[in-house]
């Protein structure tokens, strides 16, 4: 087990087995010995579609019911719904998910009873996992009786999403939600009706598909491209497995990336600092009316910028990262409401956001997305790119300037770099290339950005097929 960019992540057939109960009992014994909870408090757990998460949660439940917790079951609900039940609650949660990645992995985020945990918790949990196995405890591992809290945790989410717009703002538009495995399927098609939107619903699936929101597959534009077509659409929306990654397509089929929808949405909150990962395309610095801030990636530190950045004084901080997920770290005034804080990824705020500008412009996604003038960027990913592999190639390009040089050479050469998350390189002729292996998973992800979209897909190829060169010449 392992965590990654944003929670513990393993196989499948380890977490079915006593891995989620013990790191589940661990995650409890640290919420007791730190006083964030006490036994007889409440713990939340919600879960994606796979079909390994049920098993999984059973056995979390089983590990935190020993430890004289009481669990309310949230069933299939978003990440971010859950989050928002337990910060209503005061209350501890655990969501089984994989979030992107195969149905062969799997993985569990935890929120402590004020939001996510940080780096130093995923430390001191990791430390009482290995404490649990080192006295030769055995974590209880199997189903235990949990209160159905699903309806509930459902109905304050659509209640958050259902007061960010006007009452009819979505009227006119004709929307597609790919729906596959995701678990916010049912709650988009809830909340854009309620704004007068016409749905059409697609590609519901039954087993689950992994959507990865920052590089979508060729298979899923395919797909969105279609659609657009047959049904005439304005846009369509989707989101991760666990719902707090947005995905929105334009009316030809072409996604729009990430960080672009949280710029829009840091524009729409009238955000005055926003946090973002050095992945984020180099242009928001000066697209908007907000100081930004540039961390590592993962949402445990976006959260850490939003909060060194509250605890400066500053208001209306919000962050997002280049899959799209948007957190807030203050309240903010929308549409006459108060909407409090909730600092975890959420996709509904920027999917509402550009599909109401599109609206109000009365423009086409496409137009809109062109206004802002950022550079054209492009990412992707090797998978199954062995985690040795890649830090190999890490040591390799860090080790000195003239492996990177050589490495590079074929490609352009160095004006400047920076290794604050992976390695990211300005060339001298102004274009940026980044490579980065993933926290969550045996990828390879590589980031670029340049003047034209040809320019940009040209370096994200090159930049592969380096990778795949050097692999393969160990």
């Amino acid at each position: 087990m392992k965590f990654g960019t944003s929670g513990l992540r393993g196989l499948s057939v380890d977490l079915k087995g006593r891995a989620s109960a013990l790191y589940a009992a661990a995650f409890g014994k640290y919420l007791l010995r730190t006083g964030r909870a006490q036994a007889g408090d409440v713990i939340l757990i919600g879960r994606d579609f796979r079909d390994s998460s049920p098993e999984i949660s059973a056995n979390c439940a089983g590990a935190l019911t020993a430890l004289g917790f009481r669990i309310f079951d949230c069933g299939n609900v978003p990440t971010p719904a859950l989050a928002l039940y337990g910060l209503e609650r005061k209350a501890a949660c655990l969501m089984v998910t994989g979030s992107h990645i195969p149905a062969d992995r799997n993985g569990i985020k935890f929120y402590r009873p004020d939001g996510e945990i940080d780096k130093s918790d995923e430390a001191a949990i990791t430390a009482e996992a290995a404490e649990i196995e080192r006295s030769g405890q055995a974590p209880v591992v199997g189903p235990a009786k949990m209160e159905e809290h699903e309806a509930i945790c459902r109905q304050l989410f659509f209640e958050r999403n259902a007061m960010l717009l006007p009452k009819g703002a979505l009227s006119g538009l004709k929307i597609g939600i790919y729906q596959h495995s995701t678990v916010a399927r049912d709650l988009m098609v809830d909340v854009l009706t309620h704004y007068g939107a016409e749905i059409i619903a697609l590609g519901r699936s039954e087993s689950f598909i992994p959507v990865d929101t920052e590089a979508v597959s060729d298979e899923t534009i395919t797909l969105m491209k279609r659609w657009v077509s047959e049904h005439q659409l304005d846009a369509i929306v989707s989101t991760d497995g666990d719902g707090d990654r947005p995905l929105v397509a334009d009316e030809t089929g072409a996604p729009l990336r990430g960080d672009l929808l949280g710029l829009i949405a840091a524009n729409f909150l009238g955000a005055l600092t926003v946090v973002t990962p050095v992945t984020s395309n180099s242009g928001i610095d000066a697209a908007g009316s907000f100081a930004v801030k540039r961390t590592r990636v993962g949402s445990p530190f976006v959260i850490t910028g939003m909060e060194e950045a509250v605890a400066a004084g500053n208001d209306r901080v919000m962050g997002f990262e280049a899959n799209g997920g948007l957190l807030t770290a203050s309240p903010f005034d929308v549409n006459g409401q108060n909407v409090r804080a909730l600092p975890t990824r959420d996709c509904f705020i920027p999917m509402l956001a550009v599909l109401s500008l599109a609206a109000a412009r009365r423009q086409p996604l496409s137009a809109i997305a062109t206004s802002y003038k950022l550079p054209f960027a492009a990412a992707d990913r090797l998978e199954n790119f062995p985690v040795e592999t890649s830090a190999a190639l890490m040591q390799h390009l860090r080790a000195s300037d003239e492996n990177l040089r050589s490495f590079l050479q074929p490609i352009g050469a160095v004006a400047a770099k920076s290794d604050i998350d992976g390695l990211r390189v300005t060339l001298t002729d102004g274009r940026i290339i980044h490579f980065r292996p993933s926290g969550n998973a045996p990828e390879m992800r590589c980031y670029v950005e340049a003047g034209s979209e040809p320019a940009a897909l040209d370096l994200l190829h090159a930049g592969l097929n380096r990778i795949r060169g050097w692999a393969a010449a160990r």
